[in-house]
């Protein structure tokens, strides 16, 4: 009769100690992630219904050696921009997920109009705050910053993702050739696949496309119930996270959590993945629908965004079919 009992205690033993593992390993990853001032001066949008974070891939190449440059195809370029400028609101409703392409042409304070992912050149992630702010009146909450090598990282962690090319993509700049179809990716395609440009008759419209792809692929693979019955995947994937993300000052562990969290259900069935409305290839927003978006936003009104208004490139479906 004690045997059973003993196995109890053990098993109650063995429990306690993976739970204590799964608590754990993200506190003592947290501990090691950097923060980032991005909250700008001066006035601001009032608060809004619902959680806005700004989440920005930035085209840093710190941390990647000569010979990772070389294989990830990233160059070595002088300055800091962002590849990456995708705006995720949660609330009330779906959550939403929407690129801003980084060639958008807006007033940015003190440099007149020019490309969004100048602002982050010319006063980092502040001006780039404000940036957005006034041209969308929508309240940036939270910031969340990615380089080059996190997107590797984050991806291998996970044990690759699945990527579905409608065509196939061959780009020298971005170390890619792939075939059309879906197809398992490791960390350095998928960098690639984000990165590239030069393979859509779109540009940076289509790049931003693959980039929300990129992101809901890493998501689900998140919240399988194999990356936290897998102890190696999950250590791995914890701690990618200082090596990988930025967050910005005043973001505790628990909005990081609810952050990631968020980023697992845009996916489609769970969320929306837009372009910002555009009016043109030429990345002028269309002044309209775009406000139309935005204001949905502001007011946590996700429920209520049409079909036509989220679109995977931003231009209406009269002119995409």
């Amino acid at each position: 009769m004690r045997r059973p009992k003993l196995r109890l205690r053990w098993l109650l033993v063995v429990l306690l100690l993976w739970v204590v593992f799964l608590v754990a390993v993200p506190v003592f990853a947290w501990t090691k992630v950097d923060k980032v001032p991005f909250e700008p001066d001066g006035s601001r949008p009032d608060g809004q219904p619902g959680t806005t974070y700004l989440l920005v891939g930035s085209d840093s190449r710190a941390g990647l050696s000569a010979a990772e440059r070389k294989a990830l195809g990233t160059g070595n370029a002088q300055g800091q921009r962002t590849d990456t400028i995708m705006l995720l609101h949660t609330g009330s409703g779906p959550n939403v997920l929407m690129s801003i392409p980084r060639d958008s042409l807006v007033d940015i304070p003190g440099h007149g109009t020019t490309k969004i992912n100048a602002a982050f050149a010319y006063g980092g992630p502040k001006l780039l705050v404000r940036t957005l702010e006034n041209a969308t009146g929508i309240r940036i909450d939270d910031y969340v910053e990615i380089g080059l090598g996190g997107i590797v990282s984050v991806v291998d962690a996970v044990g690759g993702i699945e990527i579905c090319p409608k065509t196939a993509m061959k780009d020298k700049l971005a170390n890619l050739d792939i075939p059309r179809g879906c197809q398992q990716a490791d960390g350095s395609t998928a960098l690639g696949y984000a990165r590239s440009r030069h393979t859509s008759s779109i540009g940076d419209i289509g790049r931003a496309q693959h980039q929300r792809e990129v992101v809901s692929a890493v998501g689900r693979k998140v919240v399988s119930p194999w990356t936290v019955l897998n102890p190696l995947r999950y250590w791995r994937l914890n701690m990618a996270a200082p090596d990988s993300f930025a967050f910005g000052e005043g973001t505790g562990p628990v909005r990081a959590a609810l952050w990631a969290s968020a980023m697992t259900h845009v996916n489609g069935e769970n969320g929306l993945t837009c372009g910002v409305p555009i009016a043109d290839l030429a990345v002028n927003w269309d002044e309209q629908r775009s406000k139309q978006m935005f204001t949905f936003l502001k007011e946590d009104r996700t429920d209520d965004i049409p079909a036509s208004l989220c679109t995977p490139s931003g231009l209406p479906k009269s002119v995409t079919g």
